[in-house]
């Protein structure tokens, strides 16, 4: 048990380590990035806190690679020590000097996946959110519930609430549109109903309108106008709109059942949401495959030679798992395989193919 303990502490610093230096080389990537991103509106200030916003969902996507990382380092460092021949010789397997490291990666994996989602998803949602701010000086807002679509737009003319009963995939096309537009002044402007809206290059189309002025003292209905097509200034886009829309990953891991159900309630597909729950919830399984493909390559004394080529081959493995995995989401996403399929396959056939090359190099 002692063992076990000593294993798993020295798993988690390497891991801390590995994490904490990956982090401060994404950082600075980062914020080069940012700086000549916003170009000559940038102050340092900005760039820092964009950077910070952004830094939570790059190293996320970076988490196989760091347990990778922090394994090889482990068992590297017991054999250059000769702790891990010292354990083999006090009649510990292979398997058994795992036990501790494996443990620790599903805990890492649950705690990542219950802690760590929540905050990428929020902060990935602010980062939208203060990137459009900067580049346009208004920010958008789009909410999917019972009633329908809802977005938010800005602009020099002013906002515009806008709302729909049902839409096509990208939420580029409305259906039963209504519209609520407001004065540079944050006053009521107008009102709008339309039976289509379809976003075009810096506008919306609208067709069977109906509007009605909302100037203070103006009976409505006497001014209403009924035309067969309107056109409506907007700073949306199609790119925009997909991200708010499309991106599970801005979603909280507690908060996507509800936001499934929200979609498939209100006649949009949720297949790309549910792939990616899947996917969350299989991580830790994927993170202790992560561990054994590690481990398989360095689990041995460091005077047998070829080390280089071992922590490269270990390296090089996870990382066609990781993009296996990745196919067989984009598979999963675009309905050729089931979700559950598409999300847990991966790490189970991840961690049989590491468990049986733990074995071979453990036995020959």
């Amino acid at each position: 048990m002692i063992l076990h303990s000593y294993f798993a502490r020295r798993f988690v610093l390497n891991f801390l380590g590995v994490f904490g230096v990956l982090a401060l080389f994404q950082g600075l990537l980062d914020l080069i990035e940012e700086l000549r991103n916003l170009g000559d509106q940038s102050t340092f200030g900005r760039a820092v806190q964009l950077t910070l916003l952004k830094m939570p969902e790059a190293m996320y996507a970076l988490l196989p690679l760091i347990m990778i990382l922090a394994t090889i380092a482990l068992f590297l460092g017991l054999a250059k020590s000769s702790e891990l021949v010292a354990a083999r010789a006090a009649g510990r397997s292979g398997l058994t000097s795992l036990a501790a490291p494996l443990a620790m990666a599903l805990l890492i994996g649950a705690l990542i996946v219950s802690v760590l989602n929540p905050i990428v998803a929020a902060t990935t949602k602010r980062y939208a959110d203060l990137t459009e701010f900067y580049d346009s000086g208004n920010t958008s807002a789009l909410s999917i519930g019972p009633e329908g679509l809802w977005l938010r737009q800005g602009g020099d003319t002013g906002q515009a609430v806008i709302r729909a009963t049902r839409t096509n995939a990208e939420a580029t096309q409305l259906f039963d549109v209504s519209i609520v537009a407001y004065a540079p002044d944050g006053g009521p402007a107008s009102r709008i109903i339309a039976q289509e809206a379809e976003l075009m290059e810096g506008e919306w189309q609208l067709r069977g309108v109906k509007s009605w002025p909302l100037a203070a003292g103006l009976n409505p209905e006497s001014g209403a106008l009924e035309q067969a097509s309107l056109t409506l200034p907007s700073n949306l886009t199609r790119d925009s709109i997909r991200d708010r829309f499309g991106k599970p990953n801005a979603v909280a891991i507690w908060d996507l059942p509800q936001f499934i159900a929200g979609l498939e309630l209100a006649g949009f597909s949720a297949r790309r949401h549910t792939v990616w729950m899947h996917i969350e919830l299989a991580r830790p399984l994927f993170l202790m495959a992560m561990v054994l493909v590690g481990a398989a390559f360095t689990m041995r004394p460091t005077r047998s030679g070829g080390t280089g080529i071992s922590v490269l081959s270990a390296v090089m493995l996870g990382f066609g798992l990781y993009y296996v995995r990745n196919f067989a989401q984009i598979l999963g996403e675009s309905g050729q395989l089931s979700p559950i399929i598409a999300a847990w396959t991966p790490p189970v056939a991840a961690n049989l193919l590491a468990l049986g090359l733990v074995l071979h190099m453990e036995d020959g």
